[in-house]
């Protein structure tokens, strides 16, 4: 397999699943992270994926980011946007820093790497994006009108490039993860933990490894007839 995939926010919970996926799969993965140093380090050294320090809301940082990934692994045939933060909080106390934060991070950031490498895919008529939407995205969430809105733009985004890509062989696609055990879930109060859970069908919150089958089977090449579609993986917690 010589297809080249980065995974944007590829290092922890549910990035470092579809990274590791992809290796697993065969695909030459590069994973991007913008924090911890010696915890991409760290990955590095067990998985054997190459990491790429960068910032997905700043464009100049992409296109660098993926001019050096092109040079160094090859070009770029899969996309995933996975890189996503939170910072909650009711509209009447969120900051316009704490919105444009989200904003840039989580939408902003579909825009500049699927720029960045859309040219080199019509090229070579081939191209896979996948955009991790979200749950909340589709159906709103108290305290997250900066995700919610964020999540939603990347479920419009994803339809509207389909229909631009298609053509050239390029199918874009987005997945609307649930509740999944991660990190940033494991953030929430316990009690409230319990009533999230209680409101899924399947009795459990999702795991990293749901998420990232939903990626392969996208971006396999006998995808190239699923384009402009959501994936729901939320355990039928909400059915859209």
């Amino acid at each position: 397999m010589n297809r080249v995939a980065i995974v944007t926010g590829g290092t922890r919970g549910i990035g470092r699943a579809i990274s590791v996926g992809l290796k697993n799969a065969g695909y030459k993965v590069a994973a991007n992270y913008v924090g911890n140093d010696a915890a991409a380090e760290a990955f590095t050294a067990e998985t054997g994926i190459a990491t790429y320090k960068f910032d997905v809301s700043k464009f100049d940082q992409c296109q660098a980011a993926v001019e050096r990934i092109a040079a160094e692994i090859g070009p770029v045939d899969i996309l995933v946007n996975n890189a996503g933060i939170t910072r909650d909080g009711t509209l009447q106390r969120m900051t316009p820093e704490s919105w444009a934060a989200v904003i840039d991070t989580n939408l902003t950031s579909c825009f500049n790497m699927s720029r960045c490498v859309i040219e080199s895919m019509r090229a070579r008529r081939f191209g896979r994006i996948v955009n991790i939407g979200s749950i909340n995205g589709q159906a709103g969430q108290y305290g997250q009108v900066n995700y919610a809105a964020a999540k939603s733009g990347i479920h419009g985004f994803t339809k509207a490039l389909a229909q631009e890509g298609a053509a050239q062989g390029i199918t874009v696609n987005a997945i609307a993860p649930g509740y999944v055990d991660t990190d940033m879930v494991r953030a929430v109060p316990p009690n409230v933990l319990e009533k999230i859970v209680a409101r899924i069908p399947v009795g459990r919150l999702g795991k990293a490894e749901d998420i990232a089958r939903g990626v392969l089977f996208l971006v396999a090449d006998e995808a190239g007839f699923v384009t402009g579609s959501t994936l729901s993986i939320n355990g039928g917690q909400h059915m859209y």
